[in-house]
């Protein structure tokens, strides 16, 4: 298992900023893990774990502890019938991999989220979802390894936390499990509508009447290519900040001031509000900062992208700059969906 040492943490996120981690490993197997997890304990060692960075930004100060890159591969079906197909999945196999084996199965439940970058195992944390479909619908357990009993563990998915974009693993338990597979039910069927408005504009527009796995994933592909930067080509860690949830009476006294703004209700009542609207109302569509050498995606200003910041203190400074005059405008505080570590 080697081990290197002082290795740039630009590397292992796709907003590419951050300092230095003093020791760095590969993990492909509950061995090394244990082997990794025991020189940490000798040498007193923080440990993080991470997959491909798409949804992380480093700190500047970087991390004085062993980061565990997580490797760890495997696709195993299981259980499957005319109707139900259940696979694990290893935590650190690429999501839109997996999304793909699985349309190529002709099985349903995870395909909207296709061409979202990052490791299997990632989804998890923030729950991740698009265009309807959450990995929350379709998981069944995680198998992790606990930090705080030092032992492998199984947790079923309701004993995960899940809400919009968030988990236990984000909020009360975040750093505590170190996820290393995933095991979820899809079905052999299809998606039904109604479906998401700008999923069902592209089906309409193209005259699109199947919702098979695999048109659904080729048409949320073709969707989010056109809006969305490739990380491998501009730096950014996509949306960057989550649909805030309001009350009604909130909506109620904005619509009075801004009539077309983008909101959906929810099943409790409450309602989620379009954060690229609020952002893009402020200001900031499209928006190129010389101060900072940040940027806002031309077709998408949820996402944040890195022209040429020196630092993860440009970023926040830019990210500060949005939140402060979404806040001054619609009195609504928006939270930034990628971690700050460590």
């Amino acid at each position: 298992m080697p081990i290197q040492q002082n290795i740039s943490l630009t590397e292992h996120s796709t907003m590419r900023l951050g300092g230095l981690a003093a020791y760095a490993t590969e993990i492909h197997n509950r061995i090394e893990l244990t082997e990794a997890l025991n020189l940490a304990n000798e040498h007193h060692l923080p440990v993080i774990m991470i997959g491909e960075g798409s949804n992380i930004i480093w700190k500047d100060e970087g991390f004085n502890g062993l980061l565990l890159i997580n490797k760890v591969p495997g696709y195993e079906v299981f259980n499957e019938d005319e109707e139900n197909y259940y696979v694990t999945v290893g935590a650190g196999e690429s999501w839109d991999s997996i999304v793909e084996r699985t349309t190529q199965a002709h099985v349903s439940g995870i395909e909207a989220m296709s061409l979202i970058p990052g490791s299997a195992g990632a989804t998890l944390v923030q729950n991740v979802g698009a265009y309807g479909q959450e990995i929350s619908q379709t998981l069944v357990s995680t198998e992790a390894y606990d930090l705080k009993t030092s032992s492998f563990v199984t947790i079923p998915n309701q004993d995960c936390g899940f809400g919009y974009r968030t988990s236990r693993f984000k909020t009360t338990d975040h750093g505590r499990f170190l996820i290393m597979e995933i095991t979820l039910h899809l079905m052999h069927a299809q998606m039904e509508p109604p479906f998401y408005p700008s999923l069902q504009q592209y089906l309409d527009e193209h005259n699109i009447n199947s919702h098979s796995p695999d048109v659904i994933r080729k048409a949320v592909i073709a969707i989010r290519s056109s809006k969305l930067p490739d990380p491998a080509v501009n730096a950014n860690c996509g949306s960057f900040f989550a649909n805030p949830i309001i009350s009604k009476n909130q909506l109620t006294e904005l619509r009075e001031r801004y009539p077309g703004i983008v909101y959906w209700t929810q099943g409790d009542e409450s309602i989620k509000v379009s954060a690229g609207w609020l952002v893009e109302q402020a200001g900031f569509k499209d928006y190129h900062s010389q101060k900072t050498g940040m940027a806002t995606w031309p077709t998408q200003p949820l996402v944040l992208v890195n022209e040429h910041a020196k630092s993860t203190a440009d970023l926040i400074a830019f990210r500060d700059l949005i939140t402060y005059n979404v806040k001054e405008l619609f009195n609504i505080q928006l939270e930034q969906e990628p971690e700050l570590l460590p």
